[in-house]
């Protein structure tokens, strides 16, 4: 943590009675990380449950399938926005009170989503969702980056996406199961209740880590800046790093054609394949599963190979090939579809691969501010994934109209490969973390 960060991070402190904390890696880390761990599932759930309530609100509230594609991609953009801020504020401000602001303001969009009964009602749930999911993922990471030992960096952020993605795996088709019981505002006013309880625990338990003695003495000496400022000096500091850059467009690539199939496209041309609605989901859900199991192992496996650049080049390139027979692979038998599936989310993990490259590439004052450069960009890529083959799509698409209209995730993807053989690789010493915290030009 740098001065001026741990500056805020002290005043923070004062302002809400922060305690001492148990340690890194001890039960209070534990406790905490779980409770950020619960938060990003649970948002996950609600996010990638619209492609299976978006029909129901569809119908209900009267709205082409070009509006529904809008909206998703307009809460993806927010997010993205909202997540360059967010990752500076958390750098700065740590987890309390943040996440607990971020959880209420999920939960206000979730009862705003069960409100939905028109278009410009549903933009507004989305906003207010994205407001507050943008602090999710990264905040996480920032948790396991901060509460535990560097070197777990890695590790702790694949797991975090893995519980995300297990989560989303369960939660579709218990959603589509669901919907059989109640309607979908029903449905996300649930949602809402659990938001309130969760609310509830941030706010008594979440505590940021205790900065240390040598931290405190500097941030008393240190000049106090204007916030805004030193955020945009800090997301100027990271996207003047060429590796920050590059592992951000990789990262891109893949989550968010992750994102545009997971979120809404994956059952839509599944159900054109001629799949249930019901079975539709569950073929989405194990693209998600994929991604539970892709997530941690591609550090594993980078790892182990010593490298970062080569296991993100052929992740890249097999999650293309997935993707590609998932839109034009020839008529197939239930397994085989399943297998398809599974395999674009499994290769999705390679996504993981970006924060790493990127943590490992800034100071580690910097280390949330270049976790959301990358998550933004992820989301950034995947609103334009969800908006733009809407626009080509006509009002009842068979699926000869989605294979022409989605053409651009491969394309999305190979961009990624070149993205990925661009970076520059370094000597891995063992299992890799942040790197240490040092100050002036982080260009490399």
């Amino acid at each position: 943590m740098s001065s001026g960060h741990a500056g805020y991070a002290q005043a923070t402190t004062a302002m809400f009675g922060e305690r001492q904390h148990s340690g890194k890696g001890g039960p209070e880390a534990w406790t905490i990380w779980i409770l950020a761990t619960v938060f990003v599932v649970w948002l996950f759930a609600i996010q990638t449950g619209y492609a299976i309530v978006s029909p129901e609100i569809q119908h209900d509230a009267t709205l082409s399938i070009a509006q529904v594609g809008l909206a998703a991609s307009i809460y993806t953009w927010v997010f993205a926005l909202c997540q360059f801020f967010s990752g500076s504020l958390l750098d700065r401000f740590g987890t309390r009170p943040l996440l607990a602001v971020a959880v209420a303001l999920v939960t206000a969009g979730a009862f705003l989503y069960a409100a939905t009964t028109t278009f410009g009602t549903l933009i507004l749930a989305q906003v207010v969702l994205a407001v507050g999911s943008s602090f999710g993922f990264v905040g996480a990471g920032y948790v396991g980056g901060k509460w535990f030992a560097a070197a777990k960096y890695g590790l702790m952020f694949g797991l975090v996406q893995m519980f995300a993605s297990l989560g989303s795996a369960v939660g579709q088709p218990a959603i589509s199961a669901l919907l059989g019981q109640m309607n979908w505002k029903q449905l996300l006013a649930g949602f809402g209740a659990f938001g309130v309880l969760l609310t509830v625990a941030f706010a008594f338990v979440v505590r940021n880590p205790v900065s240390t003695p040598q931290e405190i003495a500097e941030a008393a000496a240190a000049p106090r800046g204007n916030v805004f400022a030193e955020i945009f000096s800090d997301l100027g500091r990271c996207f003047r790093n060429r590796q920050v850059v590059l592992s951000a467009l990789l990262a891109g690539a893949s989550f968010g054609t992750m994102l545009a199939v997971g979120v809404l496209w994956g059952p839509r041309v599944q159900v054109a394949r001629g799949a249930s609605d019901h079975y539709a989901a569950i073929l989405s859900a194990m693209a998600w599963l994929g991604l539970a199991f892709g997530a941690p192992l591609v550090n594993v496996v980078s790892n182990r190979w010593h490298s970062r650049k080569w296991p993100a080049v052929w992740g890249l390139v097999l999650q293309a090939v997935a993707v590609a027979l998932f839109l034009y692979g020839p008529a197939r038998t239930p397994a085989v579809s399943v297998v398809v599936m599974f395999a674009v989310g499994l290769f999705a993990g390679t996504h993981m691969l970006g924060f790493t490259v990127a943590g490992e590439s800034v100071p580690a004052a910097l280390i949330g501010t270049a976790s959301a450069v990358v998550n933004g960009v992820c989301f950034i890529i995947g609103g334009v994934l969800e908006a733009l083959p809407g626009r080509w799509l006509p009002a009842v698409p068979t699926l000869g109209d989605y294979r022409h209209a989605l053409w651009i995730m491969p394309l999305v993807l190979v961009l990624g490969v070149l993205c990925a053989l661009a970076l520059r690789e370094r000597a891995l010493a063992g299992t890799p973390g942040p790197a240490p915290v040092k100050r002036g030009n982080t260009r490399r």
